[in-house]
């Protein structure tokens, strides 16, 4: 955890770490040792835990022993074995990503790679687990850190058992919150309730500490219970330096990523230059090489606030980021795909594209020409979702129109997806029959939309992920990315027709999509059915589908601020958790005191009732919980004792505590003795629950 000091003006913010000490002397210790024995740490935790400041701490550290070291940042890296090396070369002043491993199998002195959110490069895990790491020399240390922990490939390996280390990032501890307390401007009168109320998350104290930098009069009463992010942002968003930079902050909140550029077209302002640092040096913004952003908690109570609060406002900045990103198309360039991506992202709350669109993972895979030694992938893809018949076809159309296949690469540049794009316009009367669904999407036109001299028409022929086909996923987000592109820098595109072997799955997102169903194109092919949907671009050009869609995305908007939620996860510290165990025992017998333990938001209970469960039903798997895990003491006469005495006192209590002792026939300082170590015990298998060991 971080904290920054504010004086008057714009000054430097000034960071210090809080916390993480075992964290900061595990890693100290690497760097240290001549000769680490553990090759990698692997720091996980779920968003706004502090992985990021941890990771900063961590360079420190580096830079104060005079190490070499460099970071990766998942975000904004292909998921592929050559992007991955082609960062390393960079760092190390190298020409060709071929001696990357070579010059860091050699290397004598002491290196450190940091990879953060390591989850974006999911596909690369098995290549570095498997080629790049065991090469290194052991004066190389690697520290990943992602949202979810190593995968069982890392812990069924032997050799990694060894050779990496996990650390599971939780809340700060509460020693820890009042260190951080002590650096800010914090009232001592409302420090237990802000750690009440944060149980020590991270981004919710450096969101406490901004509400109180910007509002030192504040007074801290957050609801009985709400969303923590959404409520502390309630309190940092109703007084901030000026007008100007609340519309920032909201104009942040809409965007993927803010450049200066960026945001001087959304405030329709000259100069940014103030706002721009303003944003940049808030504790919940963060930075990447396409711009700003703020952190994804943030962000979504940010939006939820401004839609419900000032729709006008919200459709507003909404038309000026289309505005910006349509000219930014016209323009043309190498920047294509990732104004595309940006563009997608403003209708990411509309719920039928919030359904069809992987927001999380769709750059993990890339796109790429298809090559020679491609077409047995891909042909096996197509034979697998679709059987021998249509991929006897695919071979053929991929055979006589490679260029225009698009491949989508996985880490190692196995093929994961594909899409082919098939140009109607050129294709030979007599070929049409070998096809089915060319031979109905060209009948098609020729009945209904008859092409013109120059123009051109496109069957998506064939569309698929290797895993999944066409349902939802990473390769299929990409998919739609390169079916825009196409939309829009086709000279002459007069129709597009799109395939699809579940049309009713496809119906809602294509219908806003503006793709008409077309039933007089469906066929069939190896007895399976595929239905059509198309669009005329000659009756709605793309600059107008764009705006179409710009409308039906602001239509479809939910106008209702979403009731504040209660079952948020939260990491409890140990310490927390601990505590939050014995006063569960406690009040085991009274669930409205129950009601408000921090237990019921743990990952333990989330999993076992539910994030949708209502407060009893939470409140009855929780003491199911503690009474289920209690029987365990009974595998052994020695932790039965133990058992009877937490059923005495908690489960079952026949009065106090001298009652309980009476009643198990024991000395009052046996059975206290036999109650400390029944709560220890239960309480360590309960963090073991929750934590995964």
């Amino acid at each position: 955890m971080t904290t920054k000091t504010e004086h008057e003006g714009r000054p430097p913010i000034h960071w210090a770490m809080v916390g993480r000490q075992p964290e900061q002397e595990t890693f100290r210790a690497l760097l240290d040792e001549g000769q680490p024995a553990t090759q990698a740490l692997y720091v996980y935790g779920p968003g706004g835990v502090g992985k990021t400041t941890l990771l900063k701490e961590f360079r420190s550290l580096c830079r104060a022993r005079d190490v070499d070291h460099t970071r990766i940042d998942g975000r904004d890296t292909d998921a592929t074995p050559d992007a991955f090396l082609g960062v390393l070369a960079a760092w190390l002043g190298l020409d060709s990503t071929s001696t990357v491993q070579e010059a860091l199998a050699t290397r004598t002195s002491k290196a450190v790679i940091i990879v953060d959110t390591y989850e974006k490069l999911a596909p690369l895990d098995n290549w570095l687990r498997e080629n790049l790491l065991p090469e290194l020399s052991a004066q190389v240390i690697v520290v990943l850190a992602g949202r979810t922990p190593p995968g069982v490939a890392w812990k069924s390996d032997p050799a990694w058992r060894r050779g990496i280390q996990p650390l599971a990032l939780r809340n700060l501890a509460p020693a820890d919150c009042r260190e951080f307390f002590d650096r800010h401007t914090i009232p001592e009168g409302q420090r237990e309730a802000v750690l009440r109320f944060t149980h020590g998350h991270p981004l919710a104290l450096a969101l406490v500490a901004d509400a109180f930098a910007q509002r030192p009069e504040l007074q801290f009463q957050p609801e009985a219970t709400p969303d923590v992010i959404q409520a502390l942002l309630d309190q940092f968003i109703s007084k901030v330096p000026g007008p100007a930079h609340r519309r920032a902050l909201e104009a942040c909140a809409l965007l993927r990523s803010t450049t200066e550029s960026l945001l001087a077209a959304m405030l329709a302002m000259p100069e940014v230059s103030e706002l721009f640092d303003w944003l940049r040096n808030l504790s919940f913004v963060d930075m990447g090489p396409q711009g700003i952003y703020p952190h994804d908690l943030a962000r979504e109570a940010l939006v939820a606030d401004l839609r419900w609060r000032n729709p006008d406002w919200y459709a507003e900045l909404h038309n000026r980021a289309r505005g910006y990103y349509q000219q930014r198309l016209q323009q043309g360039g190498s920047q294509e795909q990732h104004i595309l991506f940006d563009y997608i992202f403003l209708h990411r709350d509309n719920p039928v594209v919030r359904a069809s669109f992987d927001w999380q993972s769709s750059g993990s895979a890339y796109s790429d020409i298809m090559r020679p030694d491609d077409l047995p992938a891909l042909r096996a893809m197509v034979s697998e979702h679709e059987g021998e018949e249509s991929a006897a076809v695919a071979a053929m159309w991929l055979d006589m129109f490679p260029e225009h296949c698009v491949v989508f690469r996985e880490g190692g540049g196995v093929p994961a997806g594909f899409l082919l794009l098939l140009p109607l316009e050129q294709i030979d009367r007599a070929r049409r029959q070998d096809d089915p669904g060319v031979e109905a999407a060209l009948s098609f036109l020729d009945r209904n939309a008859p092409l013109r001299e120059g123009e051109r028409a496109t069957l998506f022929r064939f569309w698929m992920a290797r895993d999944g086909y066409q349902q939802v996923s990473p390769v299929q987000s990409l998919i739609v990315v390169n079916v825009v592109m196409h939309y829009l820098m086709t000279p002459g595109l007069a129709y597009t027709l799109m395939p699809c072997a579940q049309p009713d799955f496809w119906m809602l997102a294509f219908s806003y999509a503006d793709l008409a169903r077309l039933k007089e194109a469906d066929f069939e092919l190896g007895g399976k059915a595929y239905g059509v949907y198309g669009h005329d671009w000659r009756v709605r050009p793309p600059m107008a589908w764009l705006d179409l869609l710009a409308e039906r995305e602001l239509a479809m908007s939910p106008q209702v601020k979403p009731a504040a939620r209660s079952g948020g996860l939260v990491v409890l510290s140990q310490p927390d958790f601990v505590e939050s165990v014995r006063e569960a025992l406690r009040k085991y017998l009274q669930p409205a005191v129950l009601r408000e333990n921090p237990l019921l938001q743990s990952r333990l209970l989330l999993d076992k009732s539910g994030g949708d469960s209502t407060p009893a039903d939470a409140i009855a798997a929780l003491q199911q919980l503690l009474a289920e895990t209690a029987e365990a003491l009974k595998s052994t006469p020695r932790k039965e004792k133990l058992y009877r005495a937490l059923h005495m006192t908690y489960f079952n209590p026949v009065g106090n505590q001298e009652d309980a002792a009476e009643a198990l026939n024991l000395p009052f300082s046996t059975y206290r003795r036999h109650l400390r170590q029944a709560i220890d015990e239960l309480t360590d298998l309960l963090w073991r629950q929750e934590i995964g060991t």
